[in-house]
């Protein structure tokens, strides 16, 4: 038992739309849902406010250049990031909560593919476009889904010439505890993390098993917010790819056993390790996040 200040995360968008009956292709997924169902994307994120969310996330993860361009838009980028930043203004200005909104920095070739994360002298400017987009519809950045240390340490570079504040989520490798999916330690990453002065280190969108087993190392981290927010996929093979041609690429089947109360058991745990921030990714819903804000509100406060 801890009674450490705990803030919440939203849950994740792209399966939540995809629930919602919108269309994710598997280029640029969630952010579809910016030109085809807007209003969907404003539902999300209300249903996060009111479940209890402390920050909501941009829908602005699918919003990459490669990948635009696959689907011929890439001429929409600057608009597209306007957008998803608008839609949460929105959403926060309906519900009147005193919400922050995190603008969302993707990888830039690929989730969970440490072999595709291209050299800074690429992915730094496309970084650098993305916050100079988000930026005034933001109150914080936070680089998600970060498989390797190198990949980490350029998006948030990036995001600190902002002069907001900066999280980072770097995604667990499935088998190695404590091991981003490149295979290198926590234990070398965070302390060049901390080193470049950013606001929060949290583990995401990796199996919540292996958050566990890395809370350990993360509340060692000289930075103000450690935490984590899990997926619920049963397994992402280290080959995978979202528009691939492989039996294993395209959508990833979640698990069964994750409901919102079994989720909380995870959370519950990272917290009474010390996490003081914590949420729901890919395969979470509201449901999951009024489940931690209910938990959190009962036992932590």
């Amino acid at each position: 038992m801890t009674s450490h200040k705990v803030t919440i995360l939203d849950a994740g968008m792209g399966k939540t739309l995809y629930m919602k009956g919108v269309e994710i292709p598997p280029t640029i997924w969630s952010a579809n849902a910016l030109i085809v169902a807007p209003e969907v994307v404003v539902e999300v994120h209300k249903e996060n406010i009111k479940a209890g969310a402390n920050i909501i996330t941009t829908n602005s993860y699918g919003i990459i250049r490669g990948e635009l361009a696959k689907e011929g838009i890439e001429d929409k980028y600057l608009e597209l990031n306007q957008v998803a930043g608008n839609l949460a203004k929105t959403a926060v200005a309906d519900t009147e909560a005193e919400v922050l909104i995190a603008g969302s920095l993707p990888p830039q070739n690929g989730s969970y593919r440490p072999d595709r994360v291209m050299e800074e002298s690429i992915i730094r400017p496309l970084y650098e476009e993305q916050v100079e987009s988000l930026n005034s519809y933001v109150d914080l950045f936070i680089c998600e889904t970060m498989s390797t240390i190198s990949e980490a340490l350029v998006a948030c570079a990036a995001a600190l010439e902002s002069s907001k504040q900066v999280f980072v989520g770097l995604t667990l490798h499935d088998d190695k505890p404590a091991c981003l999916r490149s295979g290198e330690s926590l234990v070398d990453a965070i302390p060049q993390l901390s080193a470049l002065g950013i606001s929060g280190i949290l583990a995401n969108c990796c199996l919540p098993e292996r958050i566990s087993d890395a809370m350990p190392e993360l509340v060692r981290a000289d930075v103000s917010f450690v935490g984590g927010y899990a997926n619920a996929f049963s397994h992402v093979p280290s080959d995978w790819l979202l528009d691939g041609s492989k039996g294993t690429d395209g959508g990833l089947a979640l698990r069964e056993d994750l409901s919102p109360s079994h989720y909380c058991e995870f959370v519950e745990n990272w917290i009474n390790h010390g996490a003081n921030i914590v949420g729901g990714c890919c395969g979470t819903t509201a449901v999951h996040t009024e489940a931690i804000s209910d938990m959190i509100a009962s036992r932590f406060k």
